[in-house]
């Protein structure tokens, strides 16, 4: 639903601004507390906030860590899903989040891909058809003091290696 409905905006917003307010009004995204507050022109920086708010309050009244979590876990893997295109498959294959210390303010998060990162990516694939990266980014409050360390391992390959990767799968099993 979501990739038609991208095909449709595209040809009246950017790119950036379909993702910003998509993630927004997507109620699994909105059920986070979560919301993304910028996203570059070129995809490759995202920046979230996750007010501390009754909707996210733990016991203690600091942010929910699963609320922490949730606010990151389709960022990075959506990010790239969009800045290599439709020639690559792109999973979330594992994810950590480590808790620093009690939230009980605002948090900020940032997704970054460097264009070195990008090239890189793009040359493993076309030598190895499939790999794994690792990401890791910081929930952090306005001045800069880290909350949350979360880590994600993102599974990326070839669209056709990956078609035939499965096909193997499915005929090894029946």
């Amino acid at each position: 639903m979501y990739r038609q409905l991208q095909k449709i905006l595209v040809k009246f917003l950017p790119i950036s601004t379909i993702y910003k307010y998509g993630f927004n009004l997507s109620p699994m995204y909105r059920r986070t507390t979560a919301r993304v507050v910028h996203i570059s022109d070129d995809l490759k920086k995202v920046t979230i906030k996750v007010p501390i708010s009754y909707k996210n309050k733990n016991y203690v009244g600091a942010i929910f860590g699963g609320s922490m979590f949730a606010a990151t876990d389709p960022i990075y893997m959506t990010q790239l899903m969009q800045i290599l295109g439709n020639d690559y498959v792109v999973w979330d294959k594992a994810a950590t989040i480590n808790y620093k210390r009690p939230a009980k303010e605002n948090l900020f998060c940032d997704f970054t891909f460097h264009e070195e990162e990008i090239e890189s990516i793009r040359e493993q694939i076309v030598e190895n058809h499939e790999m794994t990266i690792e990401k890791t980014t910081f929930l952090k409050n306005h001045d800069g003091q880290n909350f949350a360390e979360v880590i994600k391992t993102l599974y990326i390959a070839d669209k056709n290696f990956y078609k035939e990767k499965l096909k193997k799968r499915l005929k090894s099993t029946s």
